[in-house]
């Protein structure tokens, strides 16, 4: 299998970490991009119509792509157990919040970077993290109990969100109010499949 990826991508790592905790991450082949929504990388458009990173190619069939594909897939494929059945739609869920927080964040990260500075529209950036905050605010005060369970798909989609926020939005200070939640990141993002996938 073959994974195109950019190493600052928060879907990205998703992908990495869950091949890291699943014990294949030495099956998967990187192939790096620098890829952009107006620029797309040629690799990035053959594997993927829409455009977006990442993107698996899989030897025994068409390519796949979406985080939450290719992690349903690897899990799938590798009997991990990241998505329990007793628990999906909670994991499930837990999952979309920190995408959610992913795609707003990077929205943020390209409105800075690729609008010209006269066309920034800062209100709209100031909404995007208003549904960053929002979120953090749901994990903090309602979701910590399976945050702290037993590791699922969800719990990673967190903390790859909350490594992005430091990575791309440090200056706005995520903890501030969530001591819970910083709590639960400084000891997850210890484990060895988090450092070994930090953005670059």
């Amino acid at each position: 299998m073959k994974l195109i990826y950019a190493s600052a991508s928060p879907f990205v790592r998703k992908v990495r970490v869950l091949t890291h905790e699943a014990g294949i991450a030495d099956q998967v082949d990187l192939i790096s991009v620098a890829t952009s929504p107006l620029a797309t990388a040629a690799e990035v458009r053959a594997a993927n119509p829409v455009g977006k990173i990442p993107a698996l190619i899989r030897p025994d069939g068409p390519a796949i792509y979406d985080s939450r594909v290719i992690c349903r897939y690897l899990d799938d494929k590798m009997d991990a157990g990241l998505y329990p059945e007793d628990e999906l739609w909670e994991v499930l869920t837990l999952e979309a919040t920190a995408d959610g927080i992913m795609d707003a964040a990077v929205l943020m990260v390209y409105e800075g970077r690729l609008r010209p500075n006269h066309l920034i529209f800062d209100d709209w950036v100031e909404g995007q993290w208003s549904k960053v905050t929002g979120a953090l605010d749901a994990l903090n005060e309602r979701w910590m109990g399976m945050l702290n369970g037993p590791l699922n798909m969800g719990q990673i989609a967190v903390a790859c969100a909350l490594g992005y926020l430091d990575f791309r939005h440090g200056a706005r200070n995520w903890r501030d109010g969530r001591g819970a939640l910083d709590d639960w990141y400084a000891v997850f993002s210890e484990r060895d499949s988090m450092k070994a996938t930090m953005p670059q």
